[in-house]
């Protein structure tokens, strides 16, 4: 049906006139038709029909799960507390499929252990991961290969030592640890822990620097984050290291 058509049947008694009519017209070439124009009769032809950005944008946001729409909405709402949560669901899985992995036939789930981890994510990683990206953005804003390995070295050099060692040091304290033994457990834990992740981390903060925007990175970071919090809470339940 071209536009002429469209308009006559438009124009009928069941809208309200010819000056609602108009305004229907002006609006739809205002949104949704571009480029040169010409007129037939007192009605706008256009020569090129498009879908407006906004326009495609919705109808395949449609098309999306409603769960991933309402994290989306929430994650751009309320940033800060939806990838805190995020984190803190993530540990908490990660911790029960640790346990899983390594419990005796006849043990049982530590359910204040899996507190443990998911109170780290909730207050400090989920936090700190949020803070720690969007610096990153604004300090090395592009994502090209080498911007991606500087991205890769400062997260190396700076975001993962600290962020282990406040990790294994909440835990000790949570358990009960004083400092002496925390110490101990710092030179017995952090240094194999960095090692080790040297050779998972690179290639996961690869693929989030370089593919993933901003405001989802932290969630990449904490997805991939579960495989290695697996060993890391498994680490971080050793018994106490010989001060």
């Amino acid at each position: 049906m071209n536009i002429i058509a469209l308009s006559k049947r438009l124009y009928s008694p069941r809208f309200s006139g010819y000056r609602s009519l108009h305004g229907i017209n002006d609006a739809l070439s205002k949104t949704v038709f571009s480029g040169p124009i010409r007129k037939a009769g007192s009605f706008v032809v256009p020569r090129v029909l498009f879908v407006s950005r906004n326009l495609s944008t919705n109808v395949s946001s449609s098309k999306q799960p409603a769960f991933l729409r309402w994290y989306l909405r929430k994650l751009e709402s309320h940033p800060f507390m939806t990838k805190s949560v995020t984190t803190s669901l993530i540990y908490m899985a990660a911790d029960l499929t640790s346990q899983m992995i390594t419990m005796q036939p006849s043990g049982s789930y530590d359910l204040i252990r899996t507190a443990r981890m998911a109170s780290f994510g909730l207050i400090f990683l989920g936090p700190s991961q949020h803070l720690w990206f969007s610096y990153l953005s604004k300090i090395l804003p592009k994502r090209d290969v080498l911007t991606t390995v500087k991205k890769i070295m400062m997260g190396q050099a700076l975001f993962g030592p600290f962020s282990n060692t406040v990790f294994y040091s909440y835990n000790a304290v949570l358990q009960g640890e004083n400092s002496e033994d925390i110490l101990a457990r710092l030179k017995r834990d952090l240094l194999p822990t960095l090692r080790n992740g040297l050779l998972y981390w690179p290639v996961c903060d690869f693929v989030t620097f370089r593919y993933v925007p901003v405001h989802l990175q932290p969630l990449m970071n904490s997805s991939c984050a579960y495989i290695w919090t697996i060993y890391l809470t498994y680490m971080a339940n050793q018994t106490k290291a010989d001060s």
